[in-house]
């Protein structure tokens, strides 16, 4: 690594230093403060004339002291300057690269807040291959994401300003979500998120239960509390932990990922109208269908016989993995 370098030329010129000062010691026989004024002096070539006259062998020392000494600063004078100028310059291609990468993206997630419960939140996109950007305005919860998360699409800047939004692609997002440990910032950037996106899904962490009803007059669609989930995984790791068990193999799992996802069926895709059997869903993907949202009333079928008839408008529950998820949203028309 380039600090790495930078210690150890600064180490280099540090035992130069005492080297030359002990050299004009032993071979003057001068004192140590006037060797120490020479070696300084020769080593920063300031052109002061010697503190006495030097013999040869002084003259001979003073010139390796230089070449030396001068050589060593001169190179690291150059690496400190590659440290600023490349680093600046592979920022800007980093930003112009993700900007572009940005741009192209569509029906995609936006994420406000990379802290603790952000990051959780990132892994799990990440897991099931949805493509989002993350918003945050913290210098240094942007250096943690760069090295946890590589290659991740970010924008550093306040999530409650147009501007960071409108970068992050928010007039063409399907969904934002903020977790900020702050009621005031989720309010924020949910107002500022549902004006520029009347369409858009938004889900906001909520801590104080008295912010649950602004941040749904300010326009969040889904209202989250950490304390209430925590209260209830606490609850169910008593009462039903092999449940909790189950899950956290399924959700957690390093082999595979399984989840419970839902695919809504478009109007003339290859399962519409057909029946469970005949669209092949559990013969064909392998998923299991554990419920169907009906379109028009809302209600759920839970558990569908396979001669289950499908109508467009119709949400699809399923578990599976992510690549049989891919499947079914291909069928669906999704």
């Amino acid at each position: 690594m380039i600090q790495k370098r930078i210690f150890k030329i600064l180490s280099v010129i540090l035992l130069i230093f005492i080297c030359g000062v002990t050299g004009y010691m032993i071979i003057e026989k001068w004192t140590f403060l006037d060797s120490l004024y020479m070696t300084v002096i020769t080593l920063t070539t300031v052109g002061f004339m010697e503190v006495q006259p030097l013999s040869p062998a002084g003259r001979l020392f003073t010139v390796i002291i230089l070449i030396t000494g001068f050589s060593v600063i001169l190179y690291g004078f150059g690496v400190v300057t590659a440290f600023f100028v490349e680093g600046e310059l592979m920022g800007i291609l980093r930003r112009r690269r993700m900007k572009k990468e940005i741009s192209r993206l569509n029906q995609h997630y936006i994420i406000c807040g990379a802290g603790n419960m952000g990051r959780y939140v990132i892994d799990e996109f990440i897991k099931t291959e949805n493509a989002f950007v993350v918003v945050e305005k913290d210098v240094d919860e942007v250096q943690l994401l760069q090295e946890r998360f590589k290659n991740i699409l970010y924008v550093e800047g306040d999530a409650s300003s147009d501007a960071a939004l409108k970068n992050a692609g928010i007039e063409k997002a399907s969904g934002l979500i903020t977790t900020f440990s702050s009621d005031k910032d989720n309010l924020f950037v949910v107002l500022t998120a549902r004006s520029i996106n009347s369409d858009l899904r938004i889900v906001a962490r909520c801590i104080e239960d008295e912010s649950r009803r602004k941040l749904q007059t300010a326009g969040a669609n889904a209202i989250v509390s950490a304390n209430s989930i925590g209260g209830m995984r606490i609850a169910s790791e008593m009462l039903r932990p092999t449940v909790v068990s189950f899950l956290d193999v399924m959700l957690r799992g390093k082999d595979e990922a399984l989840r419970v996802e839902e695919a809504l069926i478009k109007q003339g895709s290859k399962i519409d109208n057909l029946i469970i059997e005949e669209a092949g869903i559990l013969k064909n993907i392998g998923l299991i269908i554990i419920a169907v949202k009906d379109g028009k009333t809302g209600q759920y079928i839970y558990n569908p016989c396979s001669d289950f008839r499908l109508k467009s408008g119709d949400t699809l529950i399923a578990i599976g993995r992510v690549e049989q998820i891919k499947k079914l949203r291909e069928c669906a028309g999704t």
